[in-house]
């Protein structure tokens, strides 16, 4: 076992230059220095590694064994540092994400547009999945950071920042046009035909929670995967949707679609973006993750 790597690093500029002084010039240090280093390794050894030649000196051949080997894993080592640096000055490597189709479109869509223009080398993988699923794939590592929308339950081992307000709302068409100008108690919606999400989500536990502090408990006629069909079921008259303004936001402001007002009112919530602190993240995945978060809200 020999007790300095360092010689090997020696004995591999001596063998590549086929000379001392060459070494030396390429170590940055002096002749003494390398010669000293490779005799160090030549006794550990138990054999000769160089003799001298006409100009310079040549690999016995017990040195050219080794070096065939030494040769593999020192050029093996500066690859690595290599792919390392490029990771560190933004020129490879890859992002892992994790987003809902909600927060990918109405938050993180154009931080992934600018951060590709400025860095087209790096891979972005982005995992769509609802809130719970990307909390529970950011516990296993498998994404850098998730972007999310509360209510979640916040664990200990997470940073977790506020980025944006979002508001929820209930949509009708012209089947339910009566609706448009009355204030409605929330009771009103259990014997209406509700449209709302899968129960797996965010957006349906947060709506009913908030429906059940009010004594008010809805049985959905339609559960959706995604806010997007809810929307095009409300513009059928098919139901009352219930979805994240901005989803419906072209429809309410053409008013092909209105939002049912109530005598109380529905508390906001917040897209939050949130990491692991017990994983580092790479050089990529931290600018991104500062470029996310620099607006975050309280």
């Amino acid at each position: 076992m020999i007790d300095n790597l360092e010689y090997f690093k020696v004995f591999y500029y001596v063998a590549k230059a086929g000379s001392v002084t060459g070494a030396a010039r390429e170590l940055a240090v002096s002749q003494p220095a390398v010669s000293q280093a490779i005799r160090q390794l030549e006794s550990q050894l138990g054999v000769s590694l160089f003799y001298r030649a006409a100009k310079g000196v040549r690999l016995t051949r017990e040195g050219q064994l080794l070096f065939s080997y030494v040769e593999k894993g020192y050029e093996q080592m500066e690859l690595g540092l290599e792919k390392l640096l490029r990771l560190q000055n933004m020129q490879g490597g890859e992002i892992r994400i994790g987003a809902s189709d909600m927060t990918l479109q109405y938050f993180l869509l154009p931080y992934l547009e600018r951060f590709h223009e400025e860095y087209p080398d790096i891979k972005m993988v982005v995992t769509n999945a609802p809130t719970p699923e990307t909390l529970a794939f950011l516990e296993e590592g498998k994404i850098d950071f998730g972007v999310v929308s509360k209510p979640f339950e916040e664990q200990k081992g997470l940073e977790i920042v506020p980025v944006r307000e979002i508001e929820d709302v209930f949509v009708g068409g012209r089947r339910f046009i009566a609706y448009k100008n009355r204030t409605l108690d929330l009771q009103e919606l259990e014997s209406l035909p509700m449209i709302c999400l899968e129960k797996n989500t965010s957006t349906r536990s947060y709506m009913d929670r908030f429906l059940l502090q009010s004594g008010v408990k809805i049985q959905p006629e339609f559960e959706l995967a995604t806010s997007d069909m809810i929307v095009q079921f409300a513009l059928r008259s098919l139901g009352i949707g219930c979805v994240v303004r901005d989803f419906a936001a072209e429809y309410l402001e053409s008013g092909v679609l209105f939002a049912l007002r109530f005598n109380k009112i529905i508390p906001k919530r917040k897209f939050c973006v949130v990491r692991s602190t017990r994983m580092p993240l790479s050089a990529a995945a931290g600018r991104l993750w500062a470029d996310v978060t620099n607006g975050g809200i309280s």
